[in-house]
This record gives C-alpha cells, structure tokens and sequence, in this order.
C-alpha cells in the first residue's frame, strides 16, 4: 500500500522542552492510522507540524514521498491535508452550507463588475457532500446549532472534501459524544476510507481505535514506541500497550 504522509527523525522543541524526539510516522493511502498515547505523549504536538501549524525543528515531512514545508494550516490544507480538531471550528449560528463554504465561498458573476454569492450552487454542493456521507439533511439552511455532534462532524468533514482533502487528520472526534452519535462518527471515518481518504485519528478510546483503525502508532514522551496492525488487537491490550511502551507480542 502506497505511504500517503510520513515524518523522517521528526523534532520540535520549544525552548528547552522538547515534545517531539525523533519520530518516524508514516500514514497509509486509504487507511485509518490510529495516533495513541498519554497526555504530553506529543500526539497534539505532531498534529500541529503535520497540519502546518507548526515547523519542526528538524526532521522532514513527506507527502507522497516528497518533502514538503508549510507555510501555515491554509497552505496544507491547499496541498491536501485538513484538520478536524475537537472543537469541530464550525460557527453554530451559521447555516450548514454557510460553515460548509466558510473560507472558500463561491460567487458568480451577476452584471459586468458586480459579482455575488451564488447561493443556489453552494446549497446544492453542500446537500452533494453531506449525501456522499450518508448524512440526509432536508435544509441546507438549518443552523449548525441544531445539529447532533455526529452531523457536525460531517459538516467539518464535508468542509475538509470541498477543499479536496485527501488526507484528514481528526482529533479526539467522538468525545463527550453519546453512544449513538459516536457509531455515527465511527460510520463517517470508515465511509472516507472507503472513498480512499487516508485517515489519521487521535483517540483516548481504545474502542474507537480498534473499531476503525487499520494501523495503530503509540508515542511516549515524545518517541514512537510502538506500532502494530490494528487486526485482532482488543481495547485492553492496546490500553496496555500504551502504558507499557511496547506492544503485545501476538495480537
């Protein structure tokens, strides 16, 4: 399976603290690749370069086996990585296609020198990209506001297709989620893989991560300790296995 993102001896430091310590990532075209590990493991740290939030110290990242650098989290997003933080950035006054469009608005021209918002297309995009999610909303001019969590998960998700994302990186996506709305999401994640978006997760629960994920990553004080395929791997061992630093020896 071809590597669709991958770090090389990453490192950052911030001042004398030093969260990331060398670490060799790869994340798989079309896969779900689980990041675990305990808080200051340095998972938030590693999303923040691989989002171009923040520039190594050193190390490189590649995309699709080329060396890349990122100006900021607007400039990965143009080379196909978007970011989906717990928050969801979604605005919940806004309409659905509103927060959907939010950056990236379409506009058509109306007269010679006056153009405006075409409304109609966006509408119509909007209810495309949620239905490719098998998320069925009749009014695409609803507030995010009265949404569920699921579904605002698919707005920030359909947010991340109209940029033509190929791969998302999603943080902690069903936390503080019910049980029902966190099938929902876990639905959401396997229908990108199927679409052959690579996925790579953050998650402190282990029964997410061996649900969705084909590949599992675990850092400890800032090195990749341990990595494994997800298959056949329970909840339990891999909560062990983050404690421990290692993984089982037949999963």
């Amino acid at each position: 399976m071809n590597i669709a993102l991958e770090t090389r001896g990453l490192t950052k430091s911030y001042g004398a603290v030093q969260a990331l310590r060398g670490v060799d990532f790869t994340a798989r075209q079309g896969a779900v690749t689980a990041l675990c590990g305990d808080n200051g493991a340095g998972k938030s740290t590693l999303i923040r370069v691989l989002s171009g939030a923040h520039e190594p110290s050193s190390g490189a990242v590649l995309l699709a086996g080329k060396v890349v650098r990122f100006a900021g989290p607007h400039d990965a997003l143009k080379q196909g990585i978007a970011t989906i933080y717990q928050d969801l950035a979604v605005a919940p006054s806004m309409s659905i296609w509103q927060n959907i469009f939010m950056g990236g608005e379409w506009v058509r021209t109306l007269l010679p020198g006056i153009r405006i918002l075409d409304k109609r297309a966006m509408r119509d995009k909007a209810t495309a990209l949620l239905t490719s999610l098998n998320q069925t909303v009749s009014d695409m001019d609803r507030p995010v506001s009265e949404l569920s969590g699921g579904q605002r998960q698919a707005v920030a998700i359909a947010r991340a297709l109209l940029w033509q994302a190929r791969i998302i990186i999603m943080d902690e996506p069903t936390a503080a989620l019910g049980v029902k709305e966190t099938a929902e999401v876990l639905a959401l994640i396997g229908r990108l893989k199927d679409s052959g978006v690579t996925v790579i997760l953050i998650s402190h629960n282990m029964e997410d991560v061996v649900a969705v994920a084909d590949h599992v990553v675990i850092l400890k004080s800032g090195r990749k300790v341990a990595e494994s395929e997800a298959s056949g791997l329970s909840a339990r061992a891999l909560g062990q296995a983050i404690l421990s630093g290692a993984m089982p020896a037949a999963v």
